[in-house]
């Protein structure tokens, strides 16, 4: 067999684009081969979702980045930021100039919620409030906390960070990486109430019993629940005696339902709630010239273990609402894409136009399967994708990009169109920025991020410069 040679590009550099770049390295080098890896981010950082799409309390979660950052460090994957694929170069670009390209744009927009009155102002995708106050570059710097009672819809991980941080005391964000002027919003917040809605029952909830449990343990916030939402809670459990995730969610709201208020004791009128409702289907966001309230029905669940609606509606006032309904993909200029599904169309990672592969394109991550499962899915994605890229390269079945010395280094085109592109080197001086700013700061914090795209694209090439 002869040994495998070959470029190629990834586009998207968060879990997804660095596990496949990081599989690939390491499946051609067992087959005696090489190849050269370029990694594409439109943003001028990588990391994707880690950087911007998880709460700024999550340290845990957060901690993937070293992982992630041992991947890039290594040398083996060249990272090259602030780029954007149809934009600043084609997609028929890159397959010129690499025997394959793997799209791993992931999904950053919120799914939509097609009910009456979702587009009344003080409504807001979640999606758009995460990326605010993760401080991604690309939304505005200010957001509207002008609502003393919210609603967030949805039963999800998202839906959880995005109470939690509605409803946390900015005091006790201060540790963490949040943005300056992410703190100066939260502390001018007027929220009292935060009520998470979800359709089914409290055992059927999707966020992790980890991220529950430490629910109840944000200073200042007590949890409120409705005792109607676990009258089936016994039997529930009952019939899955094996599912230790049910048996721990169940001790952890038995514990919240016992537990005295104790947030007015220790923040008197500075305390704020958090309501968790359930078997709550929303029908409309009610509203004149604003959301006023959300019309729900009451749901139950049926003897063949499917939620129906029960005719009975609820009409709950809140002055703004989150839909946290789940995301939706991020397309690709020039790539196939289902419109309805939110995903590129494939067959275990092989692009497919119409039912034919598309020779030499790849997808992996939630562009591929949708936006569901956690990191450690992202990675098993990505040695499935990469395992029919390896075959596909074996079978001599991949287009074979033009010379290099025909088309030149892809970062040549990039300065001839003056695009500013950042580097791995520009990173590491950013994230050394950022760090210095929080252990400058008053208050000891990890890093202060910089929102600015146009301040990060400066810090990032002037560190790149130092570097070189």
């Amino acid at each position: 067999m002869t040994s495998l040679d070959l470029r190629v590009a990834i586009i998207g550099a968060g879990p997804a684009g660095i596990y496949a770049g990081n599989i690939l390295q390491g499946a051609v080098a067992d087959l005696g081969g090489t190849v050269a890896i370029d990694l594409y981010e439109s943003l001028p950082a990588p990391y994707g979702l880690i950087r911007y799409g998880v709460a700024p309390d999550h340290p845990r979660i957060k901690g993937i980045v070293n992982s992630l950052h041992e991947m890039l460090d290594a040398g083996f994957i060249r990272f090259i930021g602030n780029v954007e694929v149809g934009r600043d170069i084609a997609l028929d670009e890159l397959r010129e100039r690499y025997d394959a390209v793997i799209l791993a744009t992931g999904a950053i927009r919120d799914a939509a919620l097609d009910i009456p009155g979702i587009d009344l102002p003080g409504s807001y995708g979640a999606a758009d409030f995460v990326a605010w106050f993760d401080g991604h570059p690309d939304v505005p710097r200010e957001w509207p906390l002008d609502a003393r009672e919210v609603a967030v819809i949805g039963n999800g991980n998202v839906a959880l960070d995005v109470a939690r941080v509605l409803a946390k005391h900015p005091e006790d964000l201060r540790s963490t990486e949040v943005a300056d002027n992410v703190l100066a919003g939260l502390e001018a917040s007027v929220v009292t109430d935060v009520h998470v809605f979800g359709r089914r029952g409290p055992l059927d909830v999707k966020f992790t019993p980890i991220e529950l449990r430490e629910l109840g343990e944000v200073p200042g916030v007590d949890i409120v629940l409705a005792e109607e939402d676990f009258a089936a809670l016994d039997a529930a459990v009952a019939a899955a005696p094996g599912n230790n995730q049910l048996k721990v969610i169940r001790r952890t709201f038995d514990a919240w339902r016992t537990r005295e208020p104790e947030a007015s004791h220790t923040h008197g009128d500075r305390a704020r709630r958090l309501h968790l409702h359930f078997f709550h289907a929303p029908v409309a966001v009610l509203g004149d010239e604003r959301v006023e309230a959300v019309r729900f029905e009451r749901t139950a669940l049926s003897d063949d273990g499917v939620v129906r609606g029960t005719g009975e509606f609820r009409d709950i006032p809140v002055q703004a609402v989150y839909r946290a309904v789940g995301y939706y993909g991020t397309p690709v200029a020039g790539a196939p894409f289902d419109e309805r599904r939110g995903v590129i169309p494939n067959a275990e990672g092989r692009v497919l136009e119409g039912d034919a592969p598309v020779a030499g394109l790849y997808a992996t991550g939630w562009i591929k399967r949708g936006p569901v499962g956690l990191i450690g899915h992202t990675k098993s994605d990505a040695m499935e994708t990469i395992s029919h890229l390896v075959a596909d390269a074996q079978a001599g079945s991949l287009a074979a990009p033009a010379a290099v010395d025909d088309t030149g280094d892809v970062l040549e085109l990039l300065a001839e169109r003056d695009v500013p592109y950042t580097t791995w080197a520009g990173w590491l001086a950013l994230d050394a920025h950022e760090r210095a700013l929080g252990a400058a700061h008053l208050h000891t914090r990890e890093r202060v991020k910089v929102v600015p795209r146009d301040e990060q694209v400066e810090v990032s090439r002037a560190g790149a410069l130092i570097e070189s």
